[in-house]
């Protein structure tokens, strides 16, 4: 990987981002592998993982420059957001993203997806998405923490471009995926950005029950 503070990893892909790996991020990534972690620590420094991730995510998103006028009525070139935005999350591990998201941007409209496994087949299938009317029209920040096989985020997207949302326009916001799920998504939708914190070969599949309290 070069100096930059986002890199492409070229073995998963070009739109493939990860945050780089620094002594807080990895102690984050420690305490929440834990199995000793309380669950009130868990969701404190999951929350505290979920809004690195989430502030990386907007990086992702396009500006454009503009001109305001300051308090001393100098004139500061600056940057703001593009109109168009929302996010998505797939329910129920998603969820937990949310807040982190309306911390960041307070107004952004969110919408939801809730994909499960056949009991038989094992098969997963879409069986609620909720969208702002507008979605095909705007940027998309899928969330979803953990991605083993890579299956439930395939549907999702599958859903979300069903609704006419273009592959470029949706970012998938991660916290920590497997190489066999990296693989697998970004080999099916090469166009969409993702971004996590870490590629291991075990995923904390735990986060959803921990977090919210169900474990």
């Amino acid at each position: 990987m070069g100096t930059t503070k986002f890199d492409s990893l070229e073995e998963y892909g070009l739109n493939v981002k990860i945050l780089p790996s620094n002594d807080q991020v990895k102690e984050l990534q420690t305490i929440l592998r834990d199995k000793n972690t309380s669950r009130s620590d868990f969701k404190f420094f999951a929350d505290r993982l979920i809004r690195l991730v989430i502030e990386e995510s907007l990086n992702q998103l396009p500006f454009t420059k503009c001109l305001i006028t300051t308090p001393t009525n100098a004139v500061y070139e600056g940057l703001s957001y593009q109109k168009g935005n929302c996010g998505v999350s797939i329910i129920r591990s998603g969820e937990a993203m949310e807040q982190g998201l309306r911390d960041c941007c307070r107004s952004i409209r969110i919408g939801k997806i809730l994909v499960e496994s056949d009991a038989d087949t094992h098969e997963a299938r879409v069986v609620y998405a909720r969208f702002p009317e507008d979605i095909s029209r705007r940027k998309v920040l899928l969330m979803y923490p953990i991605m083993s096989t890579g299956n439930t985020v395939i549907k999702a997207v599958a859903v979300l471009k069903e609704h006419q949302v273009l592959e470029e326009n949706i970012i998938l916001s991660n916290l920590f995926c497997t190489p066999f799920a990296i693989r697998t998504v970004g080999a099916a939708f090469p166009q969409m950005k993702i971004l996590t914190s870490e590629i291991y070969h075990i995923a904390p599949n735990h986060f959803g029950q921990k977090y919210f309290g169900t474990d």
